[in-house]
């Protein structure tokens, strides 16, 4: 079977065009706003034709012209949406709702470009805000193009993502076949320690020049002291209430659980830290339990590599995606 080919709308550093290109999908095109990811993109996908533009400005003759004249299978990525407290509450609909013209922005690319597959990946909350009728609103969108849209609560973790990372998946298509979303892998979850153990050991401030990305956060000694109270899978309760801070997340001020896959990783780890060492987790760590290989580098500063990370699709979890879209490809080609 020929190659399918996708185009990545909102692709961040490339954690799903990383994983359709190890289902071996062909990349025709990639856009992302964001200075830092496009940067990363760039640098790990030399081959590949990244944008760095604002999806909104893309008109139609530069879109036609960014496919080359190739055929596009599927368009995927995971627009922001920020309009969850808003809508419902006060009479406006998801999709009127200025914040979340970015979606519409997908919607109509994808118009535009008419692929046979569409992948949409956001946050879990989607799938049941406002009693469902986001979600309705949503597929509805998709419906008026012609595309068949259904959506799933898929966790990471059951595609060797050795993390508890839950996020909604919209899978759909125009060729009248049924839509298939990934089944979960039987195998038994990858642990935190599995996933990173390996790695050299660093103290506070130390990096590791061997590794890309593997540089601990120069804590200070009055974090290092709370830290080191804490235990494997342990959280503030371990530190002595005289120097344990009073308020705050509960996600913070934690360590991992060496035995179990981590937590969601987000855009801030720096108060989450290592189940053994005194220190929050490097970018390398965060990126090996988002399933990014180590040869994979992040640029630009500190802070904003953790916040790539942190946004990514775990490559494995995209890899899931795309090897279900082949299916369905399959089983348009197959006589009935």
């Amino acid at each position: 079977m020929q190659k399918l080919s996708f185009v990545d709308l909102f692709s961040g550093v490339g954690g799903l065009s990383k994983g359709f290109v190890d289902a071996r999908f062909e990349q025709i095109f990639a856009v992302d706003i964001d200075k830092d990811a496009y940067s990363t993109y760039k640098q790990n996908f030399p081959n590949h034709t990244v944008i760095n533009k604002d999806v909104a400005e893309l008109k139609k003759l530069e879109l036609l012209q960014l496919t080359k004249n190739k055929r596009v299978d599927v368009v995927i990525g995971g627009p922001p949406c920020q309009g969850f407290s808003m809508a419902g509450n006060i009479g406006r609909q998801f999709t009127d709702d200025p914040r979340n013209h970015l979606f519409k922005e997908f919607v109509r690319v994808v118009k535009i470009l008419n692929p046979k597959y569409v992948v949409m990946e956001n946050v879990a909350r989607l799938e049941t805000h406002n009693k469902g009728k986001t979600k309705l609103e949503i597929i509805s969108e998709f419906n008026k193009i012609g595309y068949l849209v259904e959506s799933k609560i898929l966790c990471s973790v059951d595609y060797e993502v050795p993390q508890v990372r839950n996020r909604v998946f919209f899978i759909g298509n125009r060729v009248g076949i049924k839509n298939i979303f990934p089944k979960k892998n039987n195998k038994k979850h990858i642990t935190v320690k599995e996933a990173i153990n390996d790695l050299p050991k660093l103290k506070s401030g130390e990096e590791d020049l061997t590794i890309l990305n593997h540089k601990a956060m120069n804590h200070k000694e009055q974090m290092l002291k709370k830290m080191s109270y804490i235990q494997d899978g342990g959280d503030r309760t371990h530190i002595p209430k005289s120097i344990r801070p009073k308020t705050g997340d509960p996600r913070k001020y934690i360590k991992y659980n060496s035995e179990k896959p981590s937590i969601c990783i987000t855009g801030d780890m720096r108060k989450v830290f290592h189940y053994s060492q005194n220190r929050a987790l490097t970018v390398r760590e965060l990126a090996r339990i988002q399933t990014f290989p180590d040869k994979f580098e992040f640029t630009g500063s500190s802070i904003s590599q953790q916040q790539q990370v942190g946004d990514a699709v775990p490559p494995k979890f995209g890899e899931a995606i795309a090897n279900v879209i082949k299916e369905m490809e399959k089983c348009q080609h197959t006589p009935k």
